[in-house]
């Protein structure tokens, strides 16, 4: 598969065992992603590999646990994190297979992004070290959530920026804007406020809020 695949090829795959009940229950969930994104034209490519039988690929990607999806782009391996639904793993394609930091060129564009998403973390200004540092932390946490930059006409006439360039993430209604002095690291600062102030709960989320620091969030099981 490595061999013979294109450099320029984004696979979506499902390492699976024949064994494990999971697998069994994704596997029509994950025949109907096969189907919508060829549907919607997506560049995105669909497979899966038995784990037990491939054994080489599954050592090369590193699979300990099933059924584990990920995405293969440029080379770089990106493990899905979120729960096993159609749903989550389309947005994850989405999300995954784009840009690492997508462009907002209008006031609607941002409108719409805030509405679809329940995090989105934006960028405002000209390019800077500060971008880079977005760019390299988006490498990252893409798996998890959006990341966006606009110019300051984009963004709503009410919001207040004291300097430029910055930092915003947007979540439940409100927005935060990162502060290097007291916020330290932008990567650690976008872990610990990229969890919604009330939301669902799986063994996952409750896993992933204990690593980023986070422990102040309220969850509703």
């Amino acid at each position: 598969f490595m061999e013979t695949k294109e450099p320029d090829e984004i696979w979506l795959i499902q390492f699976y065992a024949p064994w494990c009940s999971f697998c069994k229950q994704l596997d029509p969930v994950w025949h109907k992603i096969g189907s919508e994104l060829r549907s919607l034209g997506s560049p995105v490519r669909v497979g899966k590999s038995d784990a037990t039988a491939n054994t080489a690929l599954a050592k090369e990607f590193k699979v300990r646990n099933y059924p584990a999806i990920l995405m293969l782009k440029n080379n770089v391996k990106y493990n899905y994190p979120g729960s096993r639904t159609k749903d989550g793993i389309l947005d994850f394609a989405d999300r995954v297979s784009g840009p690492l930091v997508r462009s907002l060129s209008s006031t609607r564009l941002f409108q719409h992004a805030i509405n679809r998403h329940d995090v989105i973390v934006v960028y405002v200004g000209a390019t800077s070290e500060l971008k880079g540092n977005l760019t390299a932390a988006a490498e990252e946490l893409i798996v998890h959530t959006y990341f966006f930059s606009a110019s300051r006409e984009v963004l709503p006439k009410e919001l207040t920026l004291t300097s430029l360039p910055a930092v915003l993430l947007f979540k439940d209604g409100t927005h935060f804007i990162y502060d290097k002095e007291q916020d330290g690291e932008l990567k650690s600062w976008i872990k610990r406020e990229r969890f919604p102030n009330v939301f669902l709960i799986d063994s996952y989320t409750l896993y992933a809020m204990g690593e980023s620091g986070n422990s102040s969030t309220p969850l509703t099981v």
